[in-house]
């Protein structure tokens, strides 16, 4: 035993570079665990968690940092450091912790910054965002299914809402997959550490912001998932949850402060309705109820008006995209979260990176409330969220309906979707909406078999998702008709995708492992995808459209001095459609059909078979 202990107190010796081991004191956190010198914030916060901490006195031993605040909070296990790094050059140095006689050295570094923030390219209109929850997708190595001390300890694939082992390792290595299916952005549900004792699996319960889930991987597995993922035109959007986290988070057992969470700490449930926010009659109890009451009992709701919280949270996020060079962020429940702070943070995140982009899960019932809380928008004025994106929640909902629902020329089906673009104006930016049929928290499109098996419903939705004004989002398992519905719990939302464990009976990853159904899903989702990627008349294109007539949808999509135009017959019959009113989008009487490659005819007249839609490219 002695030489074990030897070691034990000479790696704790070097961890803290403490004068002697029996003096030192323990850190149980570090945040973040070090930083970079030349970022355009130069304030640092440093989080220091240990028990007994706060009645020290601290220094640091740089001369070119000037420590401007110490912060003891009501936890005496705390310490919160304030340094200015204005002249800080890329260095080692250390904390000195003093009580008494005991002296507690603690190494911090600053790193060089290996990536300028121009440089760290975001999300637009001209990518597609493949949607994947971690723990469902692939299970790359048996070997982290289950971690011995974290909380849960199981997996069970029969159970919704148990762990199942899908991972990082999982992920890359079908990244070929995706790229091949003409993805160009992965978005991740979160990975960050969820050590919960059960239902954790989604991943927005998170209990350490600096540390992926060890089920997942590890911090420097996930770097090199971002790696690997550039190294074959996939950027990576980082899912992220300022609003709440995970009771055994240990900011929550063991508590800076009462006023770190809303309701001094206190659980009490939200009321989910935060179109309060923007509405001008609410009650100022409604406002606040729906913002600051907690998402569930075990999600403690963080009070982002508290500055050390505000600047820990804005840390993180910063830390991961110049750790790991992450292209996006999607922020969970955003408008549940403070305006105020998150107005700051988009503008702090977009200081250091001006190309990066923010999407905010805004799922709201209208596309006025919406819009609230994009970046500019009149109806906030003077106050700006500075969310470069918000999600299009109005619009999934009519394309949910459309595409099975009879068009006629003042109602049902394709008319919605119409209907909604002509109010388009409520929007800052039409083209910075993220549009989607389904995520982790809807049903899915095809909700079951019956609906899967309708090609031509599938075909249509997905032709106008990727043709539409915005950001597309696919679901991981949409291209082979993956099935699920809400109301028979979330968990059947997000099954294992086929063939990305040992063992399974079907691998669609592959042609063979597909049914000839699921391989024309599939096959068609590739020609769109590959159509769309690196298209400009998409990415950049100015969109206009025509009111339906005879129950057909005709718009275009232009850039400069070529076209798409899109065709969709809206209802189960034939239909003639006159072609002159449409001349000012189809300038030649004859075009090609990307999604059949025949010639089409644009004479006088067009036949429509009933369902059939046209890609036409000028």
């Amino acid at each position: 035993m002695k030489p074990i202990m030897l070691l034990l107190s000479m790696t704790l010796c070097n961890l803290f570079a403490c004068h002697n081991a029996s003096a030192a004191t323990t850190m149980d956190h570090v945040a973040p665990t070090y930083w970079w010198a030349g970022m355009e914030n130069p304030e640092l916060q440093i989080l220091l968690h240990g028990e007994g901490i706060a009645s020290s006195d601290v220094s640091i031993t740089a001369k070119d940092i000037t420590l401007k605040e110490v912060v003891r909070m009501t936890s005496p296990n705390y310490l919160l450091l304030y340094a200015d790094l204005s002249e800080a050059a890329p260095q080692t140095f250390h904390i000195v912790l003093k009580k008494g006689k005991k002296t507690t050295e603690i190494p911090y570094e600053l790193k060089p910054r290996t990536r300028k923030g121009e440089d760290v390219e975001g999300f637009n209109a001209g990518d597609v965002l493949y949607l994947i929850m971690p723990d469902r997708f692939a299970n790359g190595d048996t070997g982290n299914d289950v971690v011995e001390g974290m909380l849960e300890s199981t997996t069970d694939r029969n159970a919704q809402y148990g762990r199942h082992g899908g991972d990082l390792k999982g992920i890359a290595g079908h990244l070929d997959y995706i790229a091949d299916l003409g993805a160009t952005a992965i978005w991740l549900n979160p990975t960050q550490e969820n050590d919960m004792p059960e239902g954790s699996y989604h991943g927005y319960a998170i209990t350490d912001y600096y540390q992926i889930d060890r089920r997942f991987g590890s911090n420097e597995e996930f770097a090199q998932l971002v790696e690997q993922a550039h190294g074959k035109g996939l950027k990576v959007v980082m899912d992220m949850i300022f609003n709440h986290c995970g009771s055994e988070n240990y900011l929550f057992k063991d508590r800076p402060s009462d006023d770190w969470f809303n309701f001094k700490s206190e659980y009490v449930q939200t009321s989910y309705k935060t179109a309060s926010v923007q509405d001008i009659h609410a009650a100022d109890y409604e406002r606040k109820i729906a913002t600051d009451g907690w998402f569930t009992q075990s999600m403690p709701d963080l009070n982002q008006r508290n500055r050390h919280v505000a600047k820990y949270l804005i840390q993180s996020s910063i830390w991961w995209i110049e750790y790991a060079g992450i292209n996006g962020i999607r922020q969970d429940t955003h408008p549940y979260a403070d305006f105020d702070f998150m107005s700051r943070w988009c503008r702090e995140v977009l200081t250091e990176y001006p190309h990066f982009n923010i999407v905010g899960e805004t799922w709201l019932n209208s596309n006025v409330l919406v819009s609230f809380w994009q970046k500019d928008s009149k109806l906030a004025a003077p106050r700006n969220s500075y969310l470069p994106t918000v999600m299009d929640f109005p619009l999934q909902g009519l394309m949910n309906r459309a595409f099975d629902e009879e068009t006629t020329d003042w109602g049902g089906g394709l008319y919605g979707l119409y209907d909604y673009v002509t109010q388009d104006l409520v929007y800052a930016d039409p083209m910075n909406l993220l549009v989607f049929l389904d995520n982790h928290d809807t049903s899915r499109f095809s909700t079951d078999d019956s609906k899967a098996a309708n090609l031509a419903r599938y075909k249509q939705a997905l032709l106008y998702l990727l043709t539409t004004r915005g950001i597309p989002q696919i679901y991981y398992g949409t291209e082979i008709l993956m099935t699920g519905d809400k109301a028979d719990g979330d968990g059947t939302l997000r099954k294992d995708f086929p063939g990305g464990w040992p063992g399974d009976k079907a691998d669609c990853f592959t042609p063979q492992g597909r049914t000839e159904l699921q391989n024309a899903a599939f096959d068609y989702t590739r020609k769109l995808l590959q159509w769309r990627k690196g298209n400009e008349v998409i990415s950049q294109g100015t969109m206009k459209h025509f009111s339906i007539a005879h129950g057909t949808y005709v718009y275009e999509r232009r850039y400069k001095n070529r076209s798409a135009v899109v065709i969709m017959n809206g209802t189960d019959q034939p239909q003639e459609l006159e072609l002159a009113p449409y001349r000012e989008v189809l300038p030649k009487t004859q075009a090609t059909d990307v999604l059949t490659g025949k010639t089409v005819k644009l004479d006088s007249i067009l036949s429509l078979e009933g369902r059939e839609s046209l890609l036409l490219c000028f």
